[in-house]
């Protein structure tokens, strides 16, 4: 009965290993100590030895398979020419831009293209706002061939990082109206597409953020 017992104790103590886990690592300490709390009578409690339960952690750790952030990592991919829509294709060849170089920009996971950058390597707002634009309409012409975006995907990342200027968004565009294949900007617009003069800055653009 009492090797049930502590069967069961370890069970437990084992089970809020697992799930401090999936805390981050400076959290995970704290994490397990407050699970034990709720998992673990009172007095069970006080006779566990602090070293004890981080022995078993240690030893969870080692029996669970590698993090989400590794599994996931396994799943990302260079983009490869077939990955490419003709059209995409055409446009790094005609703006010698290199494989290699859209690959320091972007990569694939499963069937997404997603940024690798961080940066867009400028502090201008207004300018943030044209570079969000020309690299989501490089992200859907690499698999429909249509360099376009919406307005509303531009927004919402402009916001995500925090470079978003209400008051001025439309000017913006207004201001550099050549870069897309409207005339003249309106707020009613929902989609933008590049002219050739956008997919050139958007070419000078990629070997910037290498």
């Amino acid at each position: 009965m009492e090797g049930e017992k502590m069967k069961k104790l370890r069970d437990k103590v084992l089970e809020a290993a697992k799930i401090a886990q999936e805390c981050p690592q400076e959290l995970q300490q704290i994490c397990f100590e407050i699970l034990l709390k709720h998992l673990l009578p009172t007095e069970v409690q006080r006779s566990i030895p602090p070293s004890a339960a981080r022995d078993d952690m240690a030893e969870e750790e080692k029996q669970e398979p590698k993090s989400v952030v590794e599994e996931t990592a396994k799943k990302q991919d260079d983009i490869s020419d077939s990955d490419l829509h003709v059209k995409a294709r055409r446009f790094l060849e005609k703006h010698a831009v290199t494989l290699g170089q859209l690959n320091q920009v972007f990569y694939k996971q499963r069937d997404q293209i997603l940024p690798l950058y961080d940066d867009l390597n400028t502090t201008r707002t207004s300018e943030s706002q044209l570079r969000i634009t020309l690299l989501q309409c490089l992200r859907c012409a690499i698999q429909t061939g249509d360099f376009q975006t919406t307005v509303e995907a531009a927004r919402e990342e402009a916001k995500t990082r925090k470079c978003y200027d209400t008051y001025n968004w439309a000017n913006n565009y207004r201001n550099n109206a050549a870069l897309f294949d409207f005339e003249r900007y309106s707020r009613g617009l929902k989609t933008v597409s590049l002219s050739e003069k956008g997919k050139e800055e958007l070419a000078n653009l990629i070997k910037e953020l290498q």
